[in-house]
């Protein structure tokens, strides 16, 4: 029996398959179609502390290999969350989730961390910096690591769970952002959100979505994804969690082996609702085929 479990800050999970944020809703949809229970677990949509109703429309955009997106993290809100949709998930999902929690103030980052510090549910509270800080000038607080360790620090005040911090590629040193949210307190870090990209449409000579760029996501950037989780892996101590264009069971090795300790499967299951499920049926397979008898002993083998 091959043991692909995996421990993420004290959590123990049975596999390191995990459904990124934004990509699997509150897994309500995806429970047609399988047993969710079979996940390592699931990042939630993107939580804010007010409802948000989203970017204006069109909002997606394909590529060849991956999408476009710029959804504007539409989300019913904290408060909604923890007193609706967090108690009817308990129904169908009985396993700790990852929280998702997004803003555009540190204390609006403290608010969301705050309200589900006391949920059973939640195992993990991932924070997405990828948001302007409104407060300093809407510069993005992915883009400046003392901006991202003081929203590191703050949510850690107010939590005793595992806080993961979940950082943008489009930075220019994505270490010096890991190592000032490990310094600060950071249990994980989460990496790496989505590239910056658009579309235009060659008819009407406009770009094809309303906010004309969105997050660029895909197979097509998981390269991008491993070469990052490779050097912030050599340069902190604490665990990956590898996002980025992850669609089968030999990427998910490699990014493993290039430091993660989980992975999160983002854009694929936009394209295949059964992906997760693939991955992790095909995994023991893969893991006789190269002589692996326990998933957690290639984490950084390539470092």
């Amino acid at each position: 029996m091959k043991d692909l479990s995996v421990i993420l800050s004290g959590l123990k999970l049975d596999n390191p398959v995990i459904p990124a944020s934004g990509t699997f809703g509150y897994g309500a949809e995806f429970k047609n179609f399988y047993d969710i229970n079979i996940l390592g677990s699931f990042s939630f949509k993107g939580t804010t502390q007010e409802p948000r109703f989203g970017n204006p429309t069109p909002r997606i955009a394909e590529c060849e290999s991956g999408m476009i997106n710029s959804i504007g993290l539409q989300n019913p809100g904290i408060e909604a969350v923890v007193s609706e949709i967090l108690p009817k998930m308990a129904t169908y999902f009985k396993k700790p989730v990852i929280a998702n929690i997004g803003g555009f103030s540190v204390a609006e980052f403290v608010c969301c961390a705050e309200m589900l510090d006391s949920s059973p549910q939640v195992g993990i509270i991932e924070v997405n910096i990828s948001c302007p800080n409104l407060h300093k000038g809407g510069r993005n607080f992915a883009s400046d690591p003392l901006a991202a360790a003081e929203v590191t620090a703050a949510v850690k005040k107010v939590t005793d769970k595992p806080v993961y911090i979940k950082l943008s590629p489009n930075v220019t040193s994505i270490t010096e952002i890991a190592k000032a949210c490990e310094d600060a307190g950071a249990d994980g870090i989460s990496m790496i959100n989505t590239l910056v990209g658009m579309r235009i449409d060659i008819k009407t000579r406009k770009p094809i979505i309303a906010n004309k760029m969105g997050g660029f996501s895909g197979r097509a950037i998981f390269p991008v994804a491993l070469r990052m989780v490779y050097e912030v892996a050599g340069t902190v101590n604490i665990p990956i969690i590898g996002i980025g264009g992850i669609a089968t069971a030999r990427d998910v090795i490699e990014m493993m082996m290039a430091g993660a300790t989980a992975v999160q499967v983002g854009a694929e299951n936009l394209r295949n609702p059964y992906v997760c499920k693939d991955i992790i049926e095909e995994l023991p397979k893969l893991m006789e085929e190269l002589k692996i008898e326990k998933l957690s002993d290639i984490i950084g083998a390539a470092l």
